[in-house]
């Protein structure tokens, strides 16, 4: 059987307590929670296959947390915990959680529209109205690939692409490489195409280089014990840390000298094949790959909870509007946040409060009959 044929478990189109927006594993891990409370919920997903976001990453991908702390809630990450697992151990690992819990999972489900009305929640899923009394929005970082409007400029003939639809080397034409884009995932493209091709990595964001490994100690262990990565972001110390990616693993100077990979400022203009940068010298490209991040995409959702500029209001997940979460967000609450195997913090906070509305809702409902 397919992975776009694995529909976890068919749910019926009547009424749940919880929508989950989301099967990557914040959506999953949300599921976890709720089936150990007994709050029944179904997991929308727009994809045919769990989670999606995973599948869409480069072949070789290999995360940076070991697999001791890449597990979810209730189910170990499976082999060797000092190990690194790769991109399609993560899928396998996803689709066996959604079976190991029996979690409620709808595939091919994209949620239109989401609003409020009467005191409940309305989900507009493929044309049908969907009612539930509070929503889970788990569609993590992840959503909108950013390209920059330069990419415009170049000619036909050069080949490019953000990492989303990146796979591997062989798929890039031969001749120089432009990688656009200064965090691990930049670093990690261009370390793999410098087997192959001329690659010059452009970026103007500072960055904190880490080592993988210090002390014979993976840089997880040491993050943890000095609860760096619980550090929330009210604090002064997450505040600061917020604002500088961490470059785990890699270097300037390594991908330089071990790589052979030039180094380039941010990229301001292109015309053609040719790509200039911020201090005023310029290259020819065959192909460029833009590693550029993403942006969020919210435009489906019709609720008070963005500020002027379009931005989310929320602490820790909970918005201005009751019943209302997010899960799985860049430092929502941590460093860890966003990362598989400690999106379980903010899952379990968000549970608790889903308990919390939920049977104080049945309280003044029965109050009501009472009366």
């Amino acid at each position: 059987m397919g992975a776009g044929e694995r529909e976890v478990r068919a749910h019926s189109n009547g009424p749940s307590e919880v929508a989950i927006i989301g099967a990557g594993q914040a959506g999953l891990a949300m599921g976890y929670f709720l089936r150990q409370k007994g709050i029944p919920f179904v997991i929308f997903e727009r994809a045919d296959s769990i989670g999606p976001a995973w599948r869409e990453r480069w072949d070789s991908l290999t995360l940076f947390t070991p697999r001791r702390y890449s597990g979810m809630p209730g189910l170990p990450f499976p082999g060797y915990p000092a190990g690194y697992p790769t991109r399609d151990e993560v899928i396998d690992y996803l689709e066996r959680y959604a079976r190991t819990f029996e979690l409620p999972i709808e595939l091919n489900r994209e949620v239109r529209e989401l609003r409020a009305e009467d005191g409940r929640f309305l989900l507009e899923v493929d044309g049908q109205t969907r009612p539930t009394d509070q929503v889970v929005v788990a569609t993590g970082p992840f959503q909108t690939p950013h390209i920059p409007g330069l990419a415009g400029q170049l000619s036909p003939e050069v080949f490019h692409a953000h990492a989303v639809g990146y796979r591997r080397a062989s798929d890039l034409p031969q001749g120089t490489v432009l990688v656009v884009g200064g965090g691990n995932t930049g670093f990690q493209i261009a370390k793999e195409l410098s087997v192959t091709h001329k690659v010059v990595l452009s970026f103007g964001s500072r960055q904190k280089p880490l080592p993988q490994r210090f002390g014979g100690r993976d840089l997880f262990w040491w993050l943890t014990k000095t609860r760096l990565l619980s550090t929330t972001v009210e604090s002064r110390l997450g505040s600061r840390l917020r604002q500088r990616e961490m470059l785990i693993g890699s270097s300037p100077r390594e991908l330089r000298r071990r790589y052979e990979v030039e180094l380039k400022p941010r990229a301001v203009e292109a015309s053609g094949r040719a790509v200039r940068f911020e201090d005023g010298s310029e290259i020819e490209v065959d192909a460029v790959i833009w590693a550029t991040g993403y942006r969020p995409d919210y435009s489906w959702i019709n609720l008070p909870i963005f500020d002027a500029d379009g931005r989310l209001r929320h602490r820790r997940g909970l918005t201005d509007v009751a019943g209302l979460y997010f899960l799985g967000l860049t430092w929502q609450h941590t460093r860890g946040s966003a990362l598989i195997g400690f999106v379980k913090d903010d899952a379990q906070f968000l549970a608790e409060r889903i308990e919390k509305l939920a049977r104080s809702r049945a309280g003044r409902v029965l109050e009501t009959a009472r009366q």
